[in-house]
């Protein structure tokens, strides 16, 4: 067979091909993934620290009470990132906590200050904590 009459890929070099891509693929897709879930975190961490700052302004334009309803709303300047679900708890005069969720992960962070905690997997007051 001559060098002309030989044209296009034979079966066995295209198998080679879509072996090695597949390889490829079964190593970056879990990668990715685990990349994915830490940005979500990222995400509720973020938005915990934020929302800290928000309850400590509220409740210094409120003669020292904290904010305890549904969030987002016009009476805190806060709202969370798409998606992040936050939920307050066992809000009073002394104290507030605070969960941030996202549906994309199991992981939760959570966030307490003063008679507000301990809460989930926060332990120390002031500091965010997630599940593992």
């Amino acid at each position: 067979m001559s060098p002309r009459q030989r044209k296009g890929f034979t079966l066995i070099e295209l198998l080679m091909v879509v072996v090695i891509i597949g390889i490829l693929a079964a190593i970056a897709i879990p990668k990715f993934a685990a990349t994915k879930g830490a940005a979500y975190v990222s995400s509720m961490k973020a938005d915990l620290r934020n929302l800290v700052v928000a309850q400590e302004g509220y409740s210094a334009d409120n003669g020292g009470a904290y904010y305890g309803g549904a969030i987002p709303t016009a009476s805190l300047v806060y709202n969370p990132s798409a998606g992040v679900t936050i939920v307050l708890s066992g809000v009073t005069a002394s104290g507030w906590g605070a969960t941030a969720s996202h549906p994309s992960t199991t992981r939760t962070c959570a966030v307490y200050n003063g008679t507000g905690g301990p809460l989930g997997p926060a332990t120390v007051e002031g500091q965010i904590a997630c599940t593992p």
